[in-house]
Order: C-alpha cells, then structure tokens, then sequence
C-alpha cells in the first residue's frame, strides 16, 4: 500500500525560506509524479510545484516560479520543496501527493496524498 508523509511547515515572518519535505512508499512505479498542492480554508487544492521521476522534468504555478523550488532524491523516494522569500499569500496548508505516470495539472488526477502540513507566513 503506497503511503505519502509531508512534513516541514512551520511559521516564518516573510522573506523567510522554508523546506518542505515528503517520503513515499509502498510503491514499484518507475514512472510516477510527486506534487505539491496547498490549500486555504474554503478553496479547492492549487497544484504549486511537481516533478515527473522519469526525466526529472518540474512544474511550477506562476505565483511561485523564482521564489520555490522542487527536486527529488530518486534513491529515497524523497522529494522537497524549497521555499524562498515566503509572502503571506503563500499561507495554507500544504500537501504532498503521488500518481503513477506523467504529472497531472489538477488535484483530482493525483492518486496518494500525504496529511498535510501548515505553512503560515506573517507580514
């Protein structure tokens, strides 16, 4: 059974960085992609940063290109999320998710999700 666990949120004052971390298991894929989504209370899940396992190959939404970055440590199933120059907007819980194959746009084509992690960046 494929099991997600992020980890890493934490409360920052902004200009502030964070490192967002998340292990997977469980799981044989060689081809599958890990994303990162958050989510404010209210709203649906945002797809911020995913990075496709098969070529390395990363995604990112336009409020977070230049300021967040994703990779991935293949050998551990791991992947992180650094997060540079945090803005109160970037406040939300933030979640860690998997799926067999290329990267998905949206939430809904995601498959394992990990519990989730709260990020709260204060102006």
């Amino acid at each position: 059974q494929v099991h997600v666990a992020d980890s890493g949120g934490d409360s920052v004052q902004a200009g502030g960085s964070l490192r967002l971390s998340c292990t997977a298991s469980g799981f044989t894929y060689w081809s599958y992609c890990m994303g990162w989504f958050r989510q404010v209370p209210g709203k649906g899940r945002d797809r911020v940063a995913a990075i496709y396992a098969g070529d390395g190959s990363t995604y990112y939404n336009d409020p977070v290109k230049g300021r967040f970055t994703i990779s991935q440590d293949n050998a551990k199933n791991t992947v992180a999320l650094q997060m540079n120059n945090l803005e109160p907007e970037d406040t939300a819980m933030y979640y860690c998710a998997m799926v067999s194959g290329l990267c998905p746009q949206t939430a809904e084509g995601f498959t394992y999700w990990g519990q989730g992690t709260q990020v709260t960046v204060s102006s």
